[in-house]
């Protein structure tokens, strides 16, 4: 490839042949036509390129310009915004209805035992309460992260290699660089994009990955503390189980005790309260939704712990490109905004804590 400068050329000329003569020499002269001379979007120089180079590189800037490209029509956007939408509303919804439910089935009963464990438990399930719905808030409705605005166009602004590896978005009309992915959810570009998750409606990026985290890590914590309450306060007020003698004879001693149980564990369970019918709910959802949130937190701990995102993972395999990443637990304290080292902090902290005697 060779680019010229911000002189149009007009011919190219081959050299001449060995022993001609100058008066015979034979010119050959081809005329470049536009098939052949291409302006970089990212500088603006011309380009002498073959006609079957659809994907090419600048040589001065080192934007890369993909003419297979083009925008396509979104007909499914509205209908996407709105799913995300409606998502949004039904997890709300779905939180308010455990919180709600969980204070009318739970509490009354903790507060029986005693104050002291009544009033405990309350301000464990207010705080829980407020922070798993505040991250969530953080993580549907904050931006997801723009990418900084960067000169383009323009051969005396944009520097030799100042767009190495950049593509051109077709969708927002400006440079990308490798690290920023297109949304068509969102309609914008989202730098360090993850994936995006219709729960919250919005794109996890650089603005928001830390609430979304956040919010994961106190959604698994809640579930975990309902799923434990939810069982101690219906083993609490589930009717006794009386002895119900089976008259099936069978050749095992245990199958005979397991279904004597199990006919005493059905009968009492007519005469159980509304209350624990909810508790039972309670239980079932809470232990559904920490597992696969348990799963999700995992996956993304991993990723960040090996310094990549879901998308950049994902585009790596599907590349087939095997560059190793530093995979460091310093990679989740730099993600969670501790801008020094572990190691550091836990010294500071230590040698805070000593007393020197003389």
């Amino acid at each position: 490839m060779d680019f010229t400068d911000s002189a149009p050329l007009s011919s190219v000329s081959t050299p001449l042949h060995s022993g001609s003569s100058p008066k015979e020499e034979d010119h050959y002269v081809a005329s470049i036509t536009d098939e052949h001379e291409i302006t970089c979007w990212g500088c603006g120089l011309r380009l002498i390129l073959s006609p079957y180079t659809p994907v090419f590189k600048c040589g001065w800037c080192g934007a890369i310009t993909n003419h297979n490209a083009h925008k396509q029509n979104d007909k499914h956007f509205w209908w996407r915004r709105l799913r995300d939408r409606c998502f949004v509303i039904i997890l709300l919804l779905f939180m308010l209805f455990i919180i709600g439910s969980g204070v009318w089935a739970i509490y009354p009963v903790i507060f029986s035992v005693s104050y002291f464990c009544g009033v405990s438990h309350l301000t464990i399930t207010g705080v829980l309460s407020l922070t798993t719905l505040s991250t969530y808030v953080l993580a549907a409705f904050r931006s997801p992260g723009a990418p900084p605005p960067i000169a383009w166009g323009s051969y005396p602004v944009v520097g030799r290699g100042g767009l190495d590896r950049y593509n051109f978005c077709h969708f927002c009309s400006k440079p990308k660089s490798p690290n920023v992915h297109h949304c068509r959810s969102c309609r914008m570009c989202v730098l360090d994009m993850d994936h995006h998750c219709p729960f919250i409606g919005n794109c996890v990026g650089a603005g928001n990955h830390r609430s979304f985290i956040l919010f994961l890590i106190s959604a698994v914590v809640s579930t975990f503390y309902v799923s434990m309450v939810s069982a101690y306060v219906a083993f609490k007020i589930w009717p006794p189980l009386r002895h119900i003698p089976t008259t099936v004879l069978t050749k095992s001693t245990v199958v005979t005790i397991l279904t004597e149980y199990t006919f005493s564990f059905l009968i009492s369970v007519e005469y159980l309260p509304i209350r624990g019918f909810v508790l039972i709910y309670l239980f079932f959802a809470s232990v559904s939704v920490e597992i696969g949130l348990g799963v999700l937190l995992w996956q993304q701990l991993c990723y960040i712990y090996e310094g990549k995102t879901y998308l950049s993972q994902l585009n790596s395999n599907t590349n087939g490109n095997d560059e190793v990443e530093e995979k460091d637990c310093q990679n989740l304290v730099r993600f969670f905004g501790c801008p020094y080292p572990a190691t550091r902090c836990m010294l500071s902290f230590w040698n805070s804590k000593k007393i020197h005697k003389k």
